[in-house]
C-alpha cells in the first residue's frame, strides 16, 4: 500500500538570511509588517518607497535598513536584483506589484508579493518564535487568517524556556557527536533527555544539572532495540491515542497494515522506515512467520520496531502470535491498545453495541472462510436474541452468514448493518435484516474494510447532531 499525500504547491524550507541582501518594495504597514520579520534574522534590507510610515522612517534613521527614497520602476528593481536573496512586494499598486514579481521571476529571484500567492514564488508562513526554536503555519495562501489562528494556539503550548533548552541542546551537540558517532544512538540519548527530567531542567535554566542528566544518560546508554506493537485504531487520526502518537514519533522502522492509511502514516516520524506488510483477502505481502521474524531481526540489529496495526492489534489482529515470537527471541516489547474497528465503526455509525432494552452481550467473531468454503462456526451460541454480534472481515462470506444465522434460530428479518470504511471519510452505513443485507450490499458494491453489526441495536441507531448544533 503506498501512501498518497495530499498535493501542495508549496514546499517549506528554512531560509539563512544572515547579511542577505533582502530587497522591500513599499513603504507603508505591510511593508513593516514584513520587515519586522526579516530584521531578527539579520537580513541586510533595502527598502524602496517614495514615503515610510513611521515605523520605517525609525528604523530607518536607526540603521536597520537602507532607504532609496523615490518613485518605485522596473529599471530600478532590475538593476537591484543581482545578488539579492529574496523580494517583498508591498506597493498599494497591484498592477505594479504583478509586474515587479514577474520581473523578479525572470531574474530566478524568490518573490513575495504580498496578499498575492497566485503572483508569488514564496509565501511567509504566521510563525511562532522562541529563540532558535520556530514553528511556521502555512495554508498555501489559501486562509491567512486561519493560519494566524493556529499559531495562536501554538503560542500557548509552546513553553516559555524553550529557547533556553534549544541553547542548551545546540552547545551539547559537537560533543555528543564526539562521544556517540551513531546518529540513532544520539537519537536515542535525546529523547531520554527529553522525556526525561533533562528538558525541564535546561528550559528552566538550570544548565549544570541539565549537564549532569546528559552526562548520566551517556554513561549509561547501551543500543538496544525492542518493538512496539501499537494500534492505529479504525481509521480517523483524531482516534489514535497519545501513545501512539509519542511512539510514532520515536520509531526508527513502522511496519504497518492495510488497514492503515495514508492520514494515519503522516504522523509516524519523517525519517523512519515504512515497511507495507499488509495481508489483503487472498493476498498476503508477507506471511506471518515472516513477519515474526522481521521483527526479530531488526529489534535485534538496535532498532526501535513500530509495529502499527489497524484497530486494536489483541482483536483479530495476531498480535498475540507476534508477543509470543518476541517472547521467545527474548525480544523487551511494549502493546498500545487502539480503539478497536468494533468501537469506533459502531459509534460513527450511531449503533450502541449494547443496550439494556435488547442486548446484554456483544461478540466478535471473524468471518474467515475455511480453505473448503465452509464456516465453522459455533452458530448456536452466535444465534441469541439477546446479544449483538459483530463480524470482522465477514463480506465475502456475508450470504452464508446470514443464512446460517437464520437456520439456527434467528429471524429472516432479526436487525443487521454494514459499516463500510468506518469513521473516514468515505464512510457508508447500510441498514437492513438478515434477509435483505447481503443484496443490498452486493447492490450497493460495499467493499472491504467493512465490519457487519447483527443484533437489535440496529433499530436503536441515532445519527450524531452536527457539531455546534
Amino acid at each position: 500500500m503506498q501512501t498518497s499525500p495530499q498535493k501542495t504547491s508549496w514546499f517549506p524550507i528554512m531560509l539563512r538570511l544572515d547579511e542577505a541582501r533582502v530587497l522591500v518594495i513599499g513603504g507603508g504597514n505591510v511593508a513593516a509588517n514584513k520587515v519586522r520579520l526579516l530584521v531578527p534574522a539579520g537580513a541586510r534590507i533595502e527598502l524602496l518607497a517614495p514615503t515610510l510610515c513611521p515605523e520605517l522612517r525609525q528604523m530607518a534613521d536607526d540603521g536597520v535598513l537602507t532607504h532609496v527614497q523615490g518613485l518605485v520602476s522596473e529599471e530600478d528593481v532590475r538593476l537591484r536584483l543581482p545578488g539579492c536573496r529574496l523580494v517583498y512586494l508591498a506597493t498599494n499598486d497591484p498592477t505594479l506589484n504583478r509586474s515587479l514579481a514577474e520581473l523578479c521571476q525572470q531574474h530566478n529571484v524568490p518573490v513575495c508579493s504580498v496578499d498575492d500567492p497566485a503572483n508569488s514564488s514564496f509565501i511567509t508562513p504566521a510563525l511562532s518564535t522562541r529563540g532558535a526554536v520556530q514553528v511556521a503555519v502555512s495554508t498555501g495562501g489559501a486562509a491567512p487568517v486561519l493560519a494566524r489562528r493556529l499559531r495562536a494556539k501554538i503560542e500557548e503550548i509552546l513553553p516559555a524556556g524553550l529557547h533556553l533548552l534549544a541553547d542548551f541542546m545546540q552547545k551539547a551537540r559537537l560533543p555528543l557527536r564526539e562521544r556517540l558517532p551513531d546518529p540513532s544512538d544520539r537519537r536515542q540519548v535525546w529523547e531520554r533527555f527529553l522525556d526525561g527530567s533533562g528538558g525541564s531542567l535546561a528550559m528552566s535554566g538550570q544548565t549544570e544539572a541539565a549537564d549532569r542528566e546528559l552526562n548520566r544518560l551517556l554513561e549509561g546508554h547501551t543500543r538496544q532495540g525492542e518493538v512496539w506493537l501499537v494500534g492505529a485504531g479504525p481509521g480517523d487520526p483524531n482516534l489514535l491515542t497519545l501513545a501512539a502518537l509519542r511512539l510514532m514519533q520515536d520509531a526508527d522502522t513502522v511496519l504497518y497494515d492495510n488497514l492503515v492509511g495514508p492520514d494515519i502514516l503522516n504522523y509516524v516520524r519523517r525519517d523512519a522506515e515504512l515497511i507495507f506488510v499488509g495481508k489483503q483477502r487472498n493476498r498476503h505481502t508477507l506471511p506471518q512467520d515472516e513477519i515474526n521474524a522481521e521483527l526479530v531481526r531488526r529489534a535485534r540489529a538496535g532498532e526501535r520496531v513500530l509495529r502499527l496495526k489497524g484497530g486494536d492489534p489483541f482483536i483479530f489482529g495476531r498480535g498475540g502470535e507476534e508477543i509470543e515470537t518476541l517472547t521467545e527471541a527474548g525480544i523487551p516489547f511494549r502493546i498500545i491498545p487502539g480503539i478497536s474497528a468494533a468501537n469506533g465503526c459502531a459509534a460513527y455509525a450511531g449503533i450502541p453495541l449494547t443496550h439494556r432494552d435488547c442486548a446484554q452481550a456483544c461478540l466478535f467473531i471473524t468471518g474467515h472462510a475455511r480453505a473448503d468454503g465452509t464456516l465453522d462456526l459455533a452458530w448456536e451460541t452466535i444465534a441469541l436474541r439477546s446479544q449483538t454480534v459483530v463480524i470482522y472481515m465477514g463480506l465475502a462470506m456475508l450470504p452464508l452468514l446470514c443464512a446460517q444465522l437464520v437456520t439456527h434460530g434467528l429471524p429472516a428479518d432479526w436487525p443487521a448493518a454494514i459499516v463500510e470504511r468506518g469513521t473516514t471519510p468515505q464512510q457508508r452505513v447500510l441498514t437492513g435484516t438478515l434477509t435483505t443485507l447481503p443484496e443490498q450490499a452486493a447492490a450497493a458494491h460495499v467493499s472491504s474494510p467493512a465490519l457487519v453489526i447483527i443484533g437489535e441495536v440496529v433499530r436503536h441507531r441515532v445519527l450524531p447532531l452536527p457539531s455546534g448544533s
